[in-house]
């Protein structure tokens, strides 16, 4: 274990708000927008604009996904278990959107892309590398809607995974350091600890004064005592 290599890192206070990583530079957000742009352009081109819930359902869902992975990340930096509740809740929305495009492609008879599929691999492989919904946009007016739904679904499956492990670590992260709670009394303690150092380290200091005081005193002493002998 490393020890800290100066005394202003020795007595570094916790920090009560945790430092977390901007939901904009997480891949599992940019997916999952991409993934919320997407389903708006297949609602529209696919679905009927009027008396199909299924279209209110999905936009919702896919916008819950993304949704609670910007608040949770927001909430995090105060609440690691709020955090960890809302990120669980968009998994469970994308799951659901999921489940939507799959039935879409089971009601009409479509194929779902599966390991043996020709197309599955390089989908998969694609939907891998690129995040952002700028990735995705050329194609989102030329996909047929068994390419749409793959897309979505493959999306859903990649962003699921990648939430499994983020919850993981936050997780991890939790049982170790604990929330707020916890780091606020962890700041108080070190502040209180830096305060009780600083008042040993006066103390000794003082007392080291007033012993040079009290040699100089004797000195002075011893050096009149002298003059007088000397008249």
């Amino acid at each position: 274990m490393n020890q800290p290599n100066s005394p202003s890192e020795k007595n570094a206070k916790p920090e009560v708000l945790r430092a977390v990583t901007m939901w904009k530079q997480l891949y599992l957000y940019q997916k999952s927008d991409a993934t919320y742009q997407m389903t708006f352009v297949f609602c529209n081109r696919f679905l009927p604009a009027h008396g199909d819930r299924t279209v209110d359902q999905m936009v919702q869902a896919a916008r819950s996904g993304k949704q609670n992975i910007v608040e949770g990340s927001e909430d995090g930096k105060t609440s690691t278990e709020m955090e960890l509740r809302l990120l669980n809740v968009a998994r469970s929305s994308l799951q659901e959107l999921r489940q939507d495009y799959e039935d879409y492609l089971n009601t009409r008879g479509l194929t779902l892309w599966t390991q043996p599929h020709p197309r599955y691999s390089p989908l998969l492989a694609f939907c891998r590398k690129h995040n952002s919904y700028s990735d995705y946009k050329p194609f989102v007016n030329r996909w047929t809607d068994e390419e749409f739904c793959n897309t979505a679904i493959t999306l859903c499956h990649i962003v699921d995974r990648m939430m499994c492990s983020y919850l993981d670590r936050l997780q991890k992260e939790f049982v170790e350091h604990g929330g707020i709670k916890e780091r606020m009394y962890a700041s108080r303690t070190g502040y209180r600890q830096q305060q009780d150092q600083q008042m040993e380290a006066l103390k000794a200091e003082n007392a080291m004064l007033k012993k040079e005081v009290a040699s100089l005193k004797a000195e002075i002493s011893a050096l009149k005592s002298k003059l007088v002998g000397s008249r």
